[in-house]
């Protein structure tokens, strides 16, 4: 026991040393795409249902449960950005206590125009992100999984273009007697190998933790995600012309920079085949609030459907008044078209009294 301790500490206390989140390169690293994530609030690494789009949060949500899973994300964001993932997952060994998963993430900004310093047209460019998702996860005794993600990343901006990898380190805990679920993943460790200039910049590290625990007699599930938990103060970094004005940002509070490391977020599963979500994201509401006028900036909404062999999810996220994020995914097994192997069958929930 003591030497699993200290080598669990081991790994905290190296990845501690990489770069915090908000200030490196590869921001995209941190954007949700898929609909389930953004219904839950942005995030969610806890909850453990066999949803494929999750395990991009937290690999270790990777499992015999997403045997064959092939899924197809695409959203809407803001000023008409195109994203997209795609990924597909598979299990082996003599109980599936393996599962590997591979797909790719991609943003697209679309044709922007381009000047010069003194307002001369230079034309339009192209800027786009795309990275590749590489996990793989093993089921321990007892609940318990442990799981990794690598992620080769391309970026090109203009004339300019870079190139980095990360790894995602994830564990989960599930217990489904009592309806509980944690999750810990350590994302973005890595390095930019290719600058898009000169200078090497870091990566957006962040530490995720995230409990979900659903009700024993009600089709209910609650879940709270904490993010950024390698540092504190989640403020914006402001020049020194800015920081010299007599107008700015008074300091959050401390409540405040508490709570904006917080996700909340239900759903309502009233039948294995549907469910609705409802999520809100502390600082994003913190960030998006404008003094003028009230917004509902930090909420999110989703719900989910399977018709026939499909499951489809759409949600959206609130960012100020009238501007809105749409997210669309549709998932399938393989195996319900004969494709690779059969179906594995999953041991019958209990029925309760």
């Amino acid at each position: 026991m003591k030497r699993k301790l200290f080598i669990f500490l081991a790994i905290i206390s190296s990845a501690l040393a990489f770069p915090q989140a908000g200030n490196g390169v590869y921001q995209v690293l941190n954007v949700p795409i898929d609909a389930r994530s953004i219904g839950l609030g942005g995030s969610n690494v806890s909850v453990y249902d066999g949803d494929l789009t999750l395990a991009f949060n937290n690999p270790a949500l990777l499992s015999s449960l997403s045997h064959n899973m092939l899924t197809f994300n695409y959203a809407r964001f803001l000023s008409n950005i195109n994203v997209g993932l795609v990924g597909y997952s598979r299990s082996f060994g003599k109980n599936k206590e393996n599962t590997w998963g591979i797909g790719v993430n991609y943003f697209d900004f679309g044709k922007i125009p381009g000047f010069d310093e003194f307002g001369k047209p230079t034309g339009d460019f192209i800027a786009k992100d795309i990275n590749l998702n590489l996990m793989y996860a093993r089921t321990l005794p007892k609940g318990f999984t442990v799981a990794g993600n690598l992620k080769p990343i391309y970026s090109a901006y203009e004339r300019y273009s870079s190139a980095g990898i990360a790894l995602d380190i994830g564990a989960h805990y599930n217990n489904d007697s009592l309806g509980l679920s944690l999750g810990l993943v350590l994302k973005n460790i890595g390095f930019q190998f290719k600058p898009y200039d000169k200078v090497r910049e870091k990566l957006p590290f962040n530490i995720l933790f995230g409990l979900s625990w659903k009700f024993k007699h009600a089709p209910i599930r609650l879940s709270m995600t904490l993010h950024d938990l390698q540092q504190w103060d989640l403020g914006y970094e402001m020049s020194e012309r800015a920081a010299s004005e007599k107008n700015k940002p008074p300091k959050a509070k401390w409540y405040d920079m508490l709570f904006r490391h917080t996700i909340f977020s239900v759903e309502i599963l009233p039948h294995k085949n549907f469910f609705i979500s409802a999520g809100f994201n502390w600082r994003r509401c913190a960030e998006m609030n404008i003094n003028e006028f009230k917004s509902a900036g930090g909420l999110s909404f989703g719900a989910g459907l399977k018709i026939s062999k499909f499951r489809a999810g759409f949600a959206l996220a609130i960012f100020q008044k009238g501007t809105l994020t749409y997210h669309a995914t549709i998932s399938t097994n393989l195996s319900e078209f004969g494709v690779g192997d059969k179906k594995i069958k999953q041991p019958k929930e209990k029925k309760e009294n």
